[in-house]
């Protein structure tokens, strides 16, 4: 008779899968401020559970609202709530950039990086810390408009109250899911069944895509519930998933340690095979078009089989786009070592989300450039924390070709660092959105760069005269094709007159949220017959665009596909039909509290004009 004992070990080690597969779902904590965790049907030792709500917004993507303000920030989702249960539209919620597919389907809209693997679709993030580390058993995020915007919750190692940093940040992804249409725009709490972890967290990491939204989403506080000793759940178990056997599986696609992925960098040991089968038959190239399909860790995964493949999987041809951003919690310098001898002919890179907390040092990041950057063309280092003066002073002397650089969000640039980008003067595409970037570094950079065509300067508050820059860039880029000035707070028509006269291929121009320029001073008429090619222009929430800017928009901008103009008093359903009937591209036309635009008149033009995107917004 033969052994058993092997059986038994494949038993035993199905039973442990079984066991560490369930131990990753938390059980779901009740709203109460304390209570005590029970197991299925054994009695454990009492854990009591902590709820807090965030002590601090750490860090985010985009927001909304001003940098000087409180209005629509993200600074909102600390604290407990201010406006849920209501719903609607209210100033005191932490509210996104953008919403819908609308921002893809502009003149300023980039092209996407290939090899995006399709489990990552964020779009924008939010970092809250909260007071004590505890071992996650349940988050509630309360959504008081447009809610379904959450698509990833993780949880982080690293204690930002700690005096003593960790040697190594780990990120754990407690839920995920693709993007979702939720029904109606109401408020919710939304509480996903999350994943349990085995470290204790403070710190909270909410992902956001809102593609699929109707209008932007509005969040008003988050709830972290918690134990402070690691749960330890009972031997008795409830019947197990046959799915549950893919856990080592999940785990290597999911997971965020960074060590995974800088193996599958590094170099192994080959075996060597006397034949390498039907790829000895098939073309060089036709093997490379075959690995072009594979997202960046599959690559490396495959490099380790044997060296046909190793060769390919590292042949520099594979890597002239790179995204890393899917992956920006496992990327430190090491990675960046590794793939510095695959990156010599790199012209796309997207480092955006990663090196934050120490992951990418600057002389990392400098030593990667000087191998990889002469063929670089375009540089997204969105959200870069670990960028600083140096840094910039590498991209300009490494990367001679760049033509678009991404800057949004790395507010921790110092001002006069941004006087090395004037160096370089092939830029096409710059965005400066949330910086410190001041008056002087970007005078310089439109003098010096006027090949630009892209230009974002939104919430940069630090420039004090926007005419003087209006006037410089009407003067010196003439190729100017999309303007975000999202926030300007001292633009006049002085400085749209410049603009309008020096810059008319303008075709997408964001004047939202811009309280210094005045219908009455013809500012808006002059826009709308010296730039004929506008296809978006957004004039949101300014309360002076009246008729007559309507009628001069219908009558010179044929090819306009958004505009938005939130807030307005003064603009009637009748200028709204000619505008209508004249713009047959129109697709997206925001009308929200417009005094004039009721609910009946939106229902009608709907019906006129099925098309059309017509938006009204609300508050309860």
């Amino acid at each position: 008779m033969p052994p058993v004992f092997p059986m038994l070990t494949v038993l035993s080690m199905f039973y442990y899968m079984c066991l560490r597969r369930r131990a990753r779902t938390a059980t779901r904590g009740e709203m109460n401020s304390r209570r005590a965790i029970e197991s299925n049907t054994r009695a454990l030792p009492i854990n009591v559970e902590i709820v807090q709500y965030a002590k601090e917004v750490l860090d985010f993507s985009s927001h909304y609202g001003s940098e000087n303000s409180m209005s629509y920030t993200m600074w909102n989702l600390a604290g407990i709530p201010n406006v849920y249960p209501s719903s609607g539209d209210f100033t005191q919620t932490a509210v996104f950039r953008t919403y819908g597919t609308w921002w893809d389907r502009c003149p300023s809209a980039r092209l996407p990086f290939k090899r995006t693997p399709p489990t990552f679709c964020s779009q924008d993030y939010v970092e809250l810390a909260f007071e004590e580390p505890v071992y996650p058993t349940a988050v509630h995020i309360l959504e008081t408009y447009h809610p379904g915007a959450v698509v990833r919750i993780l949880a982080c190692s690293a204690n930002p109250y700690s005096q003593n940093p960790p040697a190594e940040v780990r990120w754990e992804i407690l839920w995920s899911e693709a993007p979702t249409k939720v029904n109606g725009p109401q408020a919710r709490q939304f509480t996903p069944c999350i994943k349990q972890i085995n470290f204790p967290t403070n710190l909270i990491r909410l992902e956001v895509n809102s593609s699929l939204l109707d209008y932007y989403t509005e969040l008003d506080a988050v709830v972290l519930h918690g134990v402070k000793e690691r749960p330890v759940l009972s031997l008795k178990t409830a019947m197990i998933d046959m799915t549950d056997i893919d856990e080592d599986e999940d785990e290597e696609k999911y997971g965020c340690g960074m060590d995974t992925l800088n193996k599958q960098f590094s170099i192994v040991t080959l075996r060597e095979w006397p034949t390498n089968g039907y790829f000895d038959k098939l073309p060089y190239e036709l093997i490379q078009l075959i690995l072009s399909h594979l997202t960046v860790p599959d690559l490396c995964r495959l490099a380790q089989t044997c060296k046909l493949l190793y060769q390919h999987c590292c042949d520099p041809l594979q890597y002239i786009h790179l995204s890393l951003q899917p992956y920006w919690a496992r990327i430190n310098d090491t990675s960046l070592e590794y793939l510095q001898s695959r990156c010599t002919l790199i012209q796309w890179l997207n480092l955006s989300w990663t090196g934050n907390r120490g992951a990418i040092s600057v002389s990392g990041f400098s030593r990667f450039l000087k191998v990889c950057g002469s063929e670089l063309v375009r540089l997204e280092l969105s959200c870069g924390h670990f960028l600083n003066e140096t840094c910039l002073e590498v991209i300009t002397e490494m990367c001679p070709n760049l033509q678009e650089l991404n800057l949004s969000s790395c507010d921790k640039i110092p001002p006069q660092a941004f006087n090395h980008i004037a160096k370089v003067g092939s830029l096409k595409r710059l965005n400066l959105y949330r910086t410190k970037v001041e008056q002087t570094a970007l005078l310089s950079i439109l003098n010096f760069c006027s090949e630009l065509q892209h230009l974002s300067l939104g919430s940069c508050v630090m420039i004090e005269d926007y005419d003087l820059i209006a006037s410089m860039m009407g003067a010196k880029c003439k190729k100017l094709r999309s303007l975000d000035l999202w926030r300007c707070k001292n633009i006049t028509e002085s400085g749209i007159a410049d603009l309008a006269s020096g810059c008319q291929l303008l075709e997408e121009l964001d004047l939202g949220w811009c309280p210094t320029l005045q219908s009455s001073t013809g500012c808006f008429t002059n826009l709308a017959r010296k730039l004929p090619n506008l296809q978006k222009l957004f004039l949101t929430a300014n309360r002076s665009v009246c008729d007559t800017d309507i009628e001069e928009l219908a009558a010179n901008c044929t090819r306009l596909r958004q505009l938005d103009i939130l807030g307005t008093r003064m603009v009637s359903p009748a200028s709204l039909r000619k505008l209508l009937e004249s713009c047959k591209d129109l697709s997206l036309l925001d009308v929200s509290f417009c005094s004039q635009i009721d609910n009946r008149v939106v229902l009608e033009l709907n019906a006129n004009f099925p098309n059309v995107f017509i938006k009204k917004s609300f508050t309860q």
